[in-house]
């Protein structure tokens, strides 16, 4: 990173935030989470949809996020991860957060058992919380490079939040963005909290 714009190429980008995660010290992820649990007050309505994710490795936050906004809002939505035939990437079906009712998924990941929401769910959210590795200021986001949160934003409605979540070191001046990214709106960190992206 030089002046807080990553120079490589995505792949080189991906490697680099990684590797940064995994240094971080376990305290530290541990305190990071708590504060990013505590932001969760005050930034959903008690009638809201939000779209949310289980943080897995060395991801910002814990499954207590998921459960809090749980408390705070009328319902939680967790995605599911499918793929076609031939192995692309399918936009995300959504299942109804209830805890104590989650599957073993692959990555790794935990996911809602069925009856499964479909992906024109995430339409239905007023803000949705997505898993990034780094974000820029002009919302331009760093996912993993799987494809299933690209193919899934484009439906959600005009006027929702989408917020990375991210650590604050991993809120960069600029990043490389092709024409299918679409951009986040909000930046959800451990220090700073939730703010406004200022150019979308």
């Amino acid at each position: 990173m030089v002046d807080g714009v990553l120079a490589g190429t995505k792949a080189q980008y991906r490697e680099a935030m990684l590797s940064a995660r995994r240094a971080v010290p376990d305290a530290t992820r541990a305190n990071e989470a708590v504060a990013l649990n505590d932001h969760l007050t005050g930034i959903v309505g008690r009638n809201d949809t939000v779209c949310a994710y289980l943080p897995v490795g060395a991801e910002p936050g814990s499954p207590q996020m998921v459960d809090r906004l749980r408390e705070l809002c009328a319902r939680v939505l967790l995605p599911v991860t499918r793929s076609s035939a031939d192995g692309e990437p399918l936009a995300l079906l959504w299942g109804v957060y209830v805890p104590g009712a989650l599957v073993a998924a692959r990555f790794g990941l935990l996911e809602p058992a069925e009856p499964w929401l479909p992906s024109s769910a995430v339409a239905e959210a007023d803000m949705v919380l997505v898993p990034a590795l780094a974000v820029d200021r002009a919302g331009v986001r760093l996912g993993r490079g799987g494809g299933f949160y690209d193919r899934s934003l484009v439906l959600c409605k005009p006027g929702a939040m989408l917020v990375a979540v991210v650590r604050d070191s991993e809120v960069v001046d600029e990043l490389p963005s092709e024409p299918h990214d679409v951009r986040m709106t909000h930046v959800l960190t451990p220090h700073h909290g939730l703010f406004a992206l200022a150019d979308r």
